[in-house]
């Protein structure tokens, strides 16, 4: 039990050295100041053109904008360590890898949603203007946290694989942008395969939540595509630490 308490503690304290290195990087200032900048131009521009203030372009335009930002942001967490040589290090500590993935993993979902905390300010301000129904605002957020807490996933599996960001990013924001097309091209299919492909889509199942309405199956999904690559980034670090 002291053992497990020992990992868990060292696994927190990584997560928060690595959020506060990642604080005096440029790259992460940059993503955020795009991130607000292009989410608020989307608040605000219904309110001039129709009239009317609402979270809708917000939330829908959230998974495109996370397919691009989240690999940014993670494509420098393992990929430096690759370039760096430090897998040698870690080999001769006594830390498993495992424990170096999810301490990683954490700093980038904090991240996230401190990137979040300043849009509640739209939820805000519409409450103001009129009546907003906060189920849907809740479930949004969530499902906001979700959906970049499994592309960062996917970001950390990219960067293990390569000492170049560029490419790790690149890579990331190709495979991302595969979960969220997915439905996107369903019409095309027969219905038996529409309904399959359906469920792997991540911007079905972000959809689903961001109605307010919470599906065990949806957040079934995003705790499996989090399991699967936080696993295969961890099969590919002791596979880099035995070669070391």
């Amino acid at each position: 039990m002291n053992e497990l308490r020992d990992r868990f503690r060292f696994i927190h304290q990584l997560s928060l050295k690595e959020f506060r290195s990642s604080v005096y990087s440029p790259i992460l200032y940059i993503v955020a100041l795009v991130f607000l900048g292009f989410n608020g131009w989307l608040f605000v521009l219904p309110f001039f053109l129709k009239g009317q203030a609402e979270l809708r372009d917000f939330f829908g335009a959230l998974p495109v904008v996370f397919v691009i930002i989240i690999p940014m942001l993670t494509m420098r967490l393992l990929s430096e360590e690759v370039q760096s040589g430090s897998y040698e290090l870690i080999a001769t500590l006594p830390v498993k890898p495992v424990e170096i993935v999810i301490g990683k993993f954490l700093s980038s979902v904090y991240f996230i949603a401190i990137l979040l905390v300043p849009t509640i300010l739209y939820a805000v301000s519409v409450e103001f203007v009129g009546d907003l129904a906060w189920g849907p605002v809740v479930g949004g957020y969530l499902g906001a946290l979700l959906l970049g807490s499994a592309y960062a996933a996917i970001g950390m599996f990219t960067s293990s694989l390569t000492r170049n960001q560029i490419v790790a990013a690149i890579v990331g924001v190709l495979i991302c942008l595969g979960f969220f097309l997915l439905d996107k091209t369903l019409i095309l299919l027969p219905d038996a395969l529409a309904g399959f492909l359906q469920y792997f889509s991540s911007d079905f199942h972000f959809q689903n939540i961001a109605k307010g309405i919470l599906d065990l199956r949806d957040l079934l999904y995003f705790a499996s595509i989090i399991f699967v690559f936080l696993y295969a980034t961890r099969l590919v670090m002791e596979d880099k630490t035995h070669r070391t």
